[in-house]
Order: structure tokens, then sequence, then C-alpha cells
């Protein structure tokens, strides 16, 4: 099954595939937000050119499990995802995904000015990798 997964965010939103066959995920190109809000457009060519099966979002949760107001807006872009395009859209768990990712980052000599990194591509790339430990 081909995936497609967004680490939603005000400014930014993550993008990643991936794929349940072989077990992998790549980071793609992040979008840009204007306070939570994509360029549609975007994300439907997105949606045309990896045609996935199944759409995730990270779902931002307390450390203690309980939600927050991202996590809401995340599944208000969740639930826009779903209404627009009919697609199947779940939501995966992402506590620590992005401090990972700037983990990950730092890891390979970036720099901490993450705004110059595809850090948030690199944790849609580990809500995919979470998505396919679970199945």
């Amino acid at each position: 099954m081909q995936l497609l997964a967004f680490d939603y965010g005000l400014k930014n939103i993550g993008v990643a595939t991936g794929q349940t066959l072989t077990g992998t995920a790549s980071p793609q190109a992040p979008l840009r937000a204007r306070d939570g809000i994509p360029d549609w457009a975007e994300i439907e060519t997105l949606l045309r050119d990896w045609r996935p099966e199944r759409v995730l979002v990270g779902l931002p949760l307390n450390m203690d499990g309980t939600e927050s107001e991202l996590s809401a807006r995340a599944r208000k872009f969740a639930n826009r995802l779903h209404g627009r395009f009919g697609l199947p859209v779940e939501m995966v768990d992402e506590r620590l995904s992005s401090f990972e990712a700037k983990g990950e980052v730092m890891a390979r000599g970036g720099s901490r000015d993450y705004g110059k990194n595809p850090v948030d591509s690199i944790a849609a790339r580990i809500i995919v990798e979470t998505y396919l430990g679970s199945l």
C-alpha cells in the first residue's frame, strides 16, 4: 500500500511517502502553511502524483497522552483531507517525532538552524515508520 504522511504545523507541513510492501519511507519537500492552512492545490498535486491508498497525519499529543490545541488543529486538517479528497486518513501518535528529527539533523552534522533543514519532512518520515511498525 502506498502511504502519504503529513507532519502538521502552523508554518510548515512535513511530507513523506511510504510503502507497506517494502516497509520504507522517504521525506519529501515540506509544504508552506499560513496559520496552519496549506495550499490545497499543492496537496492535490501530491495526491495525484503519489496516488496513496492511505493518508497519515501526525497527532501531536502531550507526553501524558492528552491532546493539545495543536492536536485539535491536526485533527481538523485530517478531516479536511478526508472531506476534500475522499481518501482514508489515519491519525498517528507523533510524540517526539520532531525531537527525533532534530536529533537526526544534528547527528548528521546539520545546523541548529532548523529552518534550513527538512526537520518537518523527517518527522513525517518518522510518522510513516511508526505506522509501518504498528502493522
